[in-house]
């Protein structure tokens, strides 16, 4: 027989995971109203802030913009390629074009951008480079100094926010230029039908949704993983995958679904 005290200890184990897990979260939380409150905050933007968070936007989005969208470009093409031809092929050319937009521009491209910057990110915390974070363990936000906050933290995580939104956007629209040019090449009579299909895509409801979870995922981005990286034990040695990649995965995956509930349910 099993005493009880054995009986619990796996109890009591679980149960301790579980607030660890809760007040992770709520960290995670707070830490991310904290920066969006420092970047509202009029106080906050002092030149030498302004002139980091310029530093972070151009390392971050600018280096990678070019090559980043040739191959965002190349992947639209070949998506784009496949759902023409298949969309012929069954009779169902008229459906094509709104197949490419809601599949295509609302739905892959600001996912792939967020993965693109988060994974961006990681590997450069993976790295070592100097400057990354304050090595302190950490477990509530008032535990970090607000001048790191400020000066370090906040222009950061605005920065991988901003790339997030630009990488997207900009993404996007080649993605509706490439569907244009190859469903009625360069014949300029195909633009009021064109216009006129984007348009019954992007309704209110679609707009407003695609620019919410185009926010949101840029937050998720940014926070995240940079609250987890926070809360990890200062040790010498370094994991190999990114702090908090996982929950980065679900919040990610929770807020996709979310968006194609709103949109079609």
């Amino acid at each position: 027989m099993f005493s009880s005290s054995a009986l619990s200890a796996p109890q009591s184990r679980l149960r301790q995971a579980w607030q660890r897990q809760l007040a992770s979260w709520w960290f995670m939380l707070q830490f991310g109203a904290v920066v969006l409150v420092l970047s509202l905050s009029p106080s906050t933007h002092t030149p030498a802030y302004r002139a980091t968070t310029a530093r972070h936007m151009y390392t971050n989005t600018w280096q990678v913009l070019p090559w980043f969208t040739a191959l965002s470009a190349l992947l639209s093409l070949v998506l784009i390629r496949i759902v023409v031809v298949t969309a012929l092929s069954y009779g169902l050319s008229q459906y094509a074009l709104q197949m490419v937009v809601r599949v295509l521009v609302l739905e892959l491209i600001p996912l792939s951008a967020a993965m693109f910057v988060a994974l961006r990110a990681g590997l450069a915390f993976n790295s070592g480079q100097p400057g990354m974070l304050d090595h302190r363990q950490v477990s509530r936000v008032a535990d970090l100094s607000l001048e790191h906050l400020r000066t370090d933290l906040t222009p950061r995580l605005l920065a991988e926010a901003f790339s997030v939104l630009a990488l997207a956007m900009i993404s996007s629209m080649i993605a509706l230029v490439l569907t244009y040019l190859m469903v009625y090449g360069l014949s300029p009579w195909g633009l009021p039908g064109f216009t006129r299909t984007v348009g019954q895509v992007f309704d209110l409801t679609v707009s407003l949704s695609f620019i919410l979870k185009a926010f949101l995922f840029s937050m998720a981005v940014a926070v995240v993983p940079m609250a987890a990286s926070l809360e990890r034990a200062a040790t010498p040695a370094r994991d190999s995958m990114q702090p908090g990649s996982v929950r980065l995965f679900l919040v990610l995956l929770m807020l996709e679904a979310a968006s194609l509930v709103v949109k079609y349910v």
